[in-house]
């Protein structure tokens, strides 16, 4: 899908903005009087994007927006991260998600194989692979034209009690 001139002009003026930070831009997004500009540390970080990077981030591309004015109109810009379970829009979203769970919603399809959940293990520009029911044999290869909706899904892993193993109430003799 082809972005609109305003998004592709603010995407311009963004980007110097967002790589001067040290930080990806991951996606822009006007619907209705909201201008979403989400951005995230570079693909590889161990760590997130932090509230500090964000209000930074929102100030600086406030100001150029401000000054530029590439949107005609009044509007709201949004500046966020893409969170832990994020929209796959973009070939580019896909390819940086790899080894990830995903759950993706198909358009035109039967209600039966509208869904896909499983691990992303490749994509490309037109199509994502995902290996469904954990089995490595089982892979589908899906072409992106044909995705409604897809995000990662964040796997909750449990996590130890503090303090280590239970103690059983007596003292060692």
């Amino acid at each position: 899908m082809a972005e609109s001139p305003v998004v592709q002009r603010v995407r311009d003026l963004v980007l110097p903005i967002v790589a001067d930070l040290g930080l990806d831009l991951y996606d822009i997004e006007q619907r209705g009087g909201t201008l979403r500009v989400t951005v995230d540390t570079l693909p590889g970080s161990p760590a997130g994007i932090d509230l500090d990077q964000l209000a930074l981030a929102t100030r600086l591309i406030s100001r150029e927006l401000d000054h530029t004015d590439p949107v005609p109109g009044r509007y709201t810009l949004e500046v966020t991260s893409p969170g832990v379970e994020r929209r796959l829009r973009t070939p580019a979203h896909f390819q940086r998600e790899i080894g990830k769970s995903v759950a993706v919603r198909l358009s035109d399809v039967e209600a039966a194989e509208r869904r896909v959940d499983g691990v992303l293990v490749a994509a490309d520009d037109t199509t994502a692979t995902i290996r469904v029911g954990g089995d490595p044999d089982a892979e589908r290869v899906i072409e992106l034209a044909s995705i409604d909706r897809a995000r990662t899904v964040f796997e909750w892993d449990a996590q130890p009690k503090p303090g280590g193993k239970k103690k059983s109430g007596k003292e060692p003799s």
